[in-house]
């Protein structure tokens, strides 16, 4: 099924439904009422990009608990919520077996964590585990309103990577 068709089934979801729904993308419930309050919308494309848009101005509440529900980086989640089906996945770059770039990004988590008082949080889809290391080497180098703004950032394109993931879902839930 098209993404389209997913889109207006989201459109249809009950607020609370999709609300429950947008939080598995990004658990920050004042981005999830900016976005469900766009409802309804035209296409995918709109959706995504206010999805981006809320993710960018996220209250420093909302930063916290969407921080909360991620592990750090080379620790993947055991649990079976979709939450950590989505960290395992995104961090499927991240070589669990190299030992010597799980120490460094495990120091590199703590460095970071030290600093900036808040998990390291990166876009990990599509990147190796090597180009993380370098991501988080080079943001400690980070002030913590530039930082800030990184994570933002990130949780806003990781919410575009689980929303489109999810209009996916709903479209093949009903095909």
């Amino acid at each position: 099924m098209p993404a389209a068709h997913g889109v207006a089934v989201f459109n249809e979801l009950t607020s609370e439904t999709a609300r429950q729904r947008l939080l598995t993308c990004l658990h920050g419930p004042g981005w999830a009422t900016a976005v469900l309050a766009g409802r309804p919308y035209p296409d995918v494309e709109s959706l995504l990009a206010t999805a981006y848009r809320f993710g960018l101005v996220l209250t420093d509440d909302d930063l916290h608990l969407a921080l909360s529900r991620h592990p750090r980086i080379g620790e993947r989640p055991a649990d079976a919520s979709r939450e950590a089906a989505h960290s395992r996945s995104e961090q499927s770059g991240v070589d669990a077996a190299d030992a010597d770039l799980a120490e460094k990004l495990h120091a590199g988590n703590l460095a970071y964590e030290k600093k900036f008082d808040r998990v390291f949080l990166i876009r990990a889809a599509g990147r190796s585990g090597p180009e993380i290391l370098l991501a988080l080497t080079e943001r400690l180098e980070n002030d913590p309103e530039a930082e800030a703004d990184v994570v933002r950032d990130q949780l806003a394109q990781i919410a575009q990577l689980r929303l489109g993931a999810l209009i996916d879902e709903l479209s093949e839930e009903v095909a």
